[in-house]
């Protein structure tokens, strides 16, 4: 049955919220056997792209956009570099530096999460070489003390990184302590269960698949509802001076 026009999703200056029902997938150039669905890109305003790559098997990536991270939704998939090759499972993560000769495959159907952005050199500093990691093995820490929200930061930060991907889960009836306002943008996808999103002046009931764009200087604020704890991952800019050159 059609939906008579009817959707969660929004998409306003500040911010977009995108649900599942209105995602459309592409075919990319270089891409074999794989299905993007683009959620952000400069095209909206942003600064990076993230998009989510659903495998069939034995479909591969084409090349990066600048650096490249990868998070395991569904499946695996395997990453070759340096004459290497990474197994990442579902929360398996990779950071792949920019012009870091790469393939990332998969052998059964697989739903990856994937951010690209170009990098932001530093006089004398090496960019960050590639990183692999495992969600379940990174420590979790509560935020600002609040232990109903956990905090798991996948990359470390250092002066080669431009950027962070955390995750953060909360309790049910866990909520942020103030709404924010900040320089850093952000790509926030949906993991598990669900609450409220404040964006700019409005509210938004948001769920497991959803995804949120929130441009610089956003007003945000989220609290989680339902009986099972809500999680999503979250990519911010990150480590380096708002003049463009600095």
């Amino acid at each position: 049955m059609h939906n008579l026009g009817h959707t969660r999703s929004d998409r306003q200056s500040t911010h977009l919220l995108q649900t599942p029902d209105t995602v459309v997938g592409i075919p990319l150039p270089g891409f074999e056997s794989v299905t993007v669905i683009v959620h952000t890109a400069p095209a909206l305003g942003a600064a990076f792209t993230q998009y989510t790559a659903l495998f069939e098997p034995g479909g591969s990536l084409g090349p990066a956009h600048g650096q490249r991270f990868l998070y395991v939704l569904e499946g695996s998939v395997s990453v070759a570099l340096g004459g290497k090759t990474h197994q990442l499972a579902p929360g398996g993560y990779a950071h792949l530096a920019p012009n870091q000769q790469h393939t990332v495959e998969a052998a059964v159907k697989s739903r990856v999460a994937v951010i690209e952005k170009p990098a932001i050199s530093l006089l004398n500093v090496v960019p960050e070489p590639a990183l692999f990691g495992r969600e379940e093995t990174v420590f979790s820490q509560p935020l600002d003390g609040d232990s109903t929200i956990q905090v798991k930061q996948l990359l470390p930060t250092t002066p080669g990184l431009d950027y962070a991907v955390n995750t953060m889960t909360y309790e049910p009836g866990a909520a942020l302590a103030q709404v924010e306002i900040h320089v850093m943008e952000h790509g926030l996808l949906m993991l598990e269960g669900g609450g409220i999103y404040r964006l700019g002046n409005c509210w938004y009931p948001v769920q497991t698949g959803d995804f949120i764009w929130m441009a610089p200087y956003c007003p945000q604020w989220f609290g989680a509802l339902g009986k099972t704890p809500a999680k999503y991952l979250i990519y911010k800019d990150w480590n380096r001076h708002p003049l463009p050159g600095r």
